[in-house]
């Protein structure tokens, strides 16, 4: 891949090329065009057309804002990097050190191996094993699909390999975009009606109606946004919920997630390397702090499996 992709060309480059992320996994269906890495099983490219629908980074960088990588076996945080598990306290690492908390959980700088790969396909599979914090065996598996109407369909299964049964939050961090579009001109729509009311550690502490900043169901204008922000209630249609970018000249790019995850995270920065704005939309089973709070936290009994579904759609 070029030093940043270019929506003209998305070229990419041979395989002699180091990437620090790992192995490039490319995906190709008509118009449509993913890349995967390697590491953390991310999504480093979507585009259709030449059309660039998710923020990118260049060849010799991790994922800047933790750009289109998977979370497993926790979403977002863990207040202090502590939860208790049957009375016993459990500490994990702390890897948000300006807040202290533990985040984005354990596979973020973990190399995937290959499982199952196709012409329009690939799975990829991560271990957690059991560690300070967190004692248990689990697999995570990823599946990215470019299907027959050249959307990216995405499969994230957690395997319990323990003899005990294990919590977990799974999710993922893509961001969005739309071309050359800029992000600040585009309109942000979620339709949700629960926030979740956090402190300045970005850990929920009760929640309240989405409303005023935060109540995004008409369309927002991103210029008009920079919030960091948990959503629920979500208003689903036929099993899928829709959070979509809308442009001026009505083209749109859109995130779905299923009912087995029933929170998003909407960031809005103007902290993303060589963008004035950015926004991530990022589907979740459920929130930071679910490991404390237990709101959203599930346990896969041993040999159990669970999976959740998302994606991302255009209309060009």
């Amino acid at each position: 891949m070029s030093a940043s992709p270019s929506p003209a060309d998305n070229a990419l480059p041979s395989e002699s090329r180091r990437f620090a992320t790992g192995r490039q996994f490319e995906l190709r269906r008509g118009d449509a065009l993913a890349v995967i890495t390697e590491l953390a099983a991310g999504l480093r490219l979507y585009s259709r057309g030449g059309v660039q629908l998710t923020e990118s980074y260049d060849d010799d960088q991790i994922p800047p804002g933790a750009t289109g990588i998977t979370l497993a076996p926790w979403a977002n945080r863990v207040e202090d990097g502590v939860w208790y598990l049957d009375g016993k306290k459990q500490q994990l690492d702390v890897t948000e050190v300006s807040r202290n908390n533990a985040s984005h959980g354990l596979l973020r700088n973990a190399a995937y191996t290959l499982v199952d790969e196709s012409e329009f396909s690939v799975t990829l599979e991560a271990t957690v094993f059991p560690q300070h914090g967190y004692p248990f065996l689990v697999r995570h598996l990823v599946r990215y699909e470019l299907d027959e109407a050249m959307d990216l369909r995405v499969r994230q299964t957690l395997v319990n390999d323990s003899q005990d049964r294990a919590p977990f939050v799974l999710g993922a961090h893509p961001y969005l975009r739309l071309g050359d579009v800029a992000t600040e001109d585009l309109v942000l729509t979620v339709k949700a009606r629960t926030r979740l009311v956090a402190d300045e550690r970005l850990i929920p502490r009760s929640t309240a109606a989405a409303d005023g900043q935060y109540d995004l169901s008409a369309g927002t204008a991103v210029d008009d946004l920079l919030i960091d922000v948990a959503l629920t209630d979500l208003a689903f249609d036929g099993g899928v919920a829709r959070h979509t970018l809308t442009a001026p000249d009505g083209r749109s790019v859109s995130l779905e997630q299923d009912e087995l995850s029933p929170y998003v995270h909407v960031f809005v920065t103007d902290t993303f390397p060589g963008r004035s704005k950015a926004v991530a939309i990022e589907p979740m089973t459920g929130p930071a702090n679910a490991f404390n709070s237990g709101d959203g936290l599930q346990w896969l009994a041993p040999g159990e499996a669970f999976t959740m579904s998302w994606g991302i759609t255009a209309s060009l």
